[in-house]
């Protein structure tokens, strides 16, 4: 059939003007559909344990080094760790986050447990020691920093052992934060695996017993032996080195280190990809950049 005749028989016209009409619906479909894909992958929602005043900028630098969009919900001071945790927990069937970041893995293993972590191994991961990871990827440690003892400056003797908690020569004089919250269950933690439930219970008791007093968090914990409120306070090595660095009296030691010393714990932070996230590929970019040495640096 020639081009003269098409041109002139009616149907044809009509089939001609269908076909206009449907490949610009399609078009039209396409480019919507894309857009929309290309936004999605231009978001990450993230629940954050770690400190506000370290984890922000590095989200904020991830913004400008990948255009993509940081939807950062942080936990409180108050309920760190737990907050967040329980708030996953809660999503679990309309998961809102992508990615977590954790303060420390306790509550990354939990939420392993419970179903709401996705396995990820991040290319990023390979040089990271097993003890600090999750061996089927569902979380991975990076930025270990140790529990150590801050304590002031006016303190002759200062102490080394966390067992200075139930020595009576401090009785009243020392702080702890809620071992209910943030690193400070993680430690609570390793003592009851490393000493079993027993001696890791009388430690708890004898510190009951010595007065101890408890605080909302480590940043307070040590705010408090830097004024002299308290002689001493287990707390994480960045905040006793943020408070050496703005000249306050306090000196850093790290607890336990004799022959026979347990030893100091090193508690590391976790990212973890949530199952079913709504914007999986910016999450696992997101997990990549945290785990780069330059990040942890």
């Amino acid at each position: 059939m020639n081009r003269i005749t098409l041109q002139r028989n009616p149907a044809f016209r009509h089939l001609y003007t269908l076909i206009a009409l449907t490949t610009m619906t399609v078009s039209i479909v396409c480019i919507s559909g894309c857009s929309k894909k290309d936004e999605a992958s231009k978001i990450v929602t993230v629940y954050v344990s770690e400190d506000q005043v370290f984890s922000e900028p590095i989200l904020r630098d991830f913004e400008k080094e990948t255009g993509i969009k940081v939807k950062a919900v942080y936990d409180t001071e108050e309920a760190k760790s737990t907050g967040a945790m329980n708030r996953l927990i809660a999503e679990k069937d309309n998961p809102q986050a992508d990615v977590y970041w954790a303060n420390e893995p306790i509550r990354a293993e939990v939420l392993k447990q419970k179903g709401i972590s996705a396995p990820y191994i991040s290319p990023n991961s390979k040089d990271i020691p097993p003890v600090f990871k999750d061996p089927d990827g569902y979380w991975t440690g990076f930025s270990a920093r140790a529990r150590v003892l801050v304590v002031n400056n006016n303190v002759v003797d200062k102490p080394g052992t966390i067992l200075a908690y139930t020595d009576t020569l401090w009785k009243g004089r020392s702080v702890i934060t809620n071992p209910l919250f943030g690193t400070t269950t993680a430690e609570i933690a390793a003592l009851f695996t490393i000493w079993g439930d027993e001696k890791a219970k009388e430690l708890m008791t004898a510190m009951k017993r010595n007065d101890v007093a408890i605080s909302t968090n480590n940043g307070e914990s040590a705010d408090f032996v830097a004024a002299g409120q308290y002689d001493f306070s287990l707390v994480d090595s960045d905040d006793a080195v943020n408070r050496m660095r703005q000249g306050k009296s306090v000196v850093m030691v790290y607890p336990d280190q004799g022959e026979d010393g347990i030893g100091c714990f090193i508690v590391p932070n976790a990212v973890m990809l949530i199952k079913s996230a709504p914007h999986p590929k910016a999450a696992t970019k997101l997990i990549d950049y945290l785990l780069t040495r330059e990040t942890e640096r």
